[in-house]
């Protein structure tokens, strides 16, 4: 099969920018963003960078249902899904992206506990 060379050239873009946020497990979760008026967010993404949870909150984000958070130096090393309630166990990853300008803090995996 011959593909012109402009459409080889956007599929091999493509394939060299489209990689996984956290390679080998199942969520990563953005750092913080001050939305304002004390307000923060994090967002918890799939590997295509899409939103799938989060929170939003003026307290204390480990202290929310959602993220559980270890000792110091404080990470969310636990996040409860708010849709299925499975929990993920996370950690810092240095293979880890970025979501547009939202750099991946933590990944999370479920492995079965």
């Amino acid at each position: 099969m011959k593909f012109p060379s402009t459409s080889f050239a956007a599929l091999l873009t493509f394939a060299l920018t489209a990689q996984a946020i956290c390679p080998g497990f199942n969520f990563g979760i953005g750092n913080q963003m001050d939305l304002g008026g004390g307000v923060n967010r994090w967002n918890v993404y799939d590997d295509s960078c899409n939103v799938v949870d989060g929170l939003t909150t003026n307290q204390n984000p480990c202290d929310q249902g959602i993220f559980g958070c270890s000792p110091p130096p404080v990470i969310f090393d636990q996040y409860t899904s708010t849709f299925t309630g499975l929990v993920y166990a996370c950690r810092t990853d240095p293979n880890s992206g970025t979501c547009g300008s939202d750099v991946i803090s933590v990944c999370c995996r479920n492995d079965g506990n």
